[in-house]
């Protein structure tokens, strides 16, 4: 694993480096987990394989360290990726966000120009007001937060047999999960929405068929925004579906996929899928 140190902090940043040819595709994940936990089995799946990729544990999540100095928004985070692009050289990136690394991933597009050639979002944030998780823990204190909530949801994700969410909620930083909640209610100026919607580059929005429906499915193909469905999945769709997932990553997408995604975004949803 390797690490890289921030302006303006103390904390490492540590990331996976798998090395291959092309555009590097640097995975970005969401609030309360790791790419180090969320991205392995999808990232050595066969139809993203050869690729080199770049797997980053955000400053307080996984095997990133935990500084009392950083913010944790979805700013702060944008500007430690375009650090770590710059220390690494990369002139070209594509970028794969999942829910707040959506929107993360969405700044970083939005701050460093032409450098991202390619943006793949999976069920992200682009409006204020944060999630269903997000909210919850927004509507307390930091400090209430920190003492008792957080170890409440890990509680919870326990209970409802999350395996790698309650994993990687547990080791993260409580400060940063809640500045981070934070950060998703209070949204951003211009928003990620409108950012992405005035975005040139190939854009997709992945969402999970046991999320559906959602309003995107149909509004963003008319921006531009190409929608995929990754089968038998909800919103942690790399482990849910790491396969499935990665082939809807890809560069290449096969008409097979694309008549399933279209037929599954149209469909109505199947019990408990609200």
């Amino acid at each position: 694993m390797r690490a890289f140190t921030p302006e303006g902090t103390t904390g490492k940043l540590r990331y996976h480096e798998l090395p291959g040819e092309g555009t590097p595709i640097l995975f970005v994940h969401g609030l309360g987990c790791s790419g180090s936990s969320d991205y392995p089995e999808a990232a050595t799946d066969p139809a993203l394989v050869g690729h080199r990729m770049l797997l980053i544990d955000l400053l307080g999540f996984g095997f990133s360290d935990r500084p009392n100095d950083f913010g944790y928004t979805v700013e702060d985070h944008a500007r430690t990726l375009i650090g770590l692009m710059d220390r690494l050289a990369l002139s070209s990136v594509d970028l794969v966000g999942h829910s707040m690394g959506g929107a993360i991933a969405v700044a970083v597009t939005a701050a460093s120009g032409e450098r991202v050639r390619r943006l793949v979002l999976s069920e992200p944030n682009l409006d204020s007001g944060g999630g269903v998780f997000s909210r919850p823990i927004a509507a307390q204190s930091e400090a209430e937060y920190v003492a008792r909530g957080h170890a409440e949801e890990v509680r919870k994700a326990i209970e409802q047999g999350h395996l790698t969410w309650s994993g990687s909620l547990a080791v993260a930083s409580p400060v940063a999960v809640y500045r981070g909640a934070m950060s998703l209610v209070r949204g951003a100026t211009p928003t990620w929405r409108a950012r992405l919607t005035g975005f040139t580059i190939p854009r997709t929005v992945i969402f999970g068929a046991n999320s559906l429906p959602d309003p995107d499915t149909g509004r963003l193909p008319g921006i531009g925004v190409a929608v995929r469905i990754v089968p038998d999945a909800g919103h942690a769709m790399s482990c849910d579906n790491p396969s499935g997932f990665a082939a809807r990553c890809g560069r290449r997408w096969s008409k097979r996929y694309v008549r399933a995604d279209v037929s599954d975004a149209r469909r109505p949803a199947r019990r408990g899928e609200m």
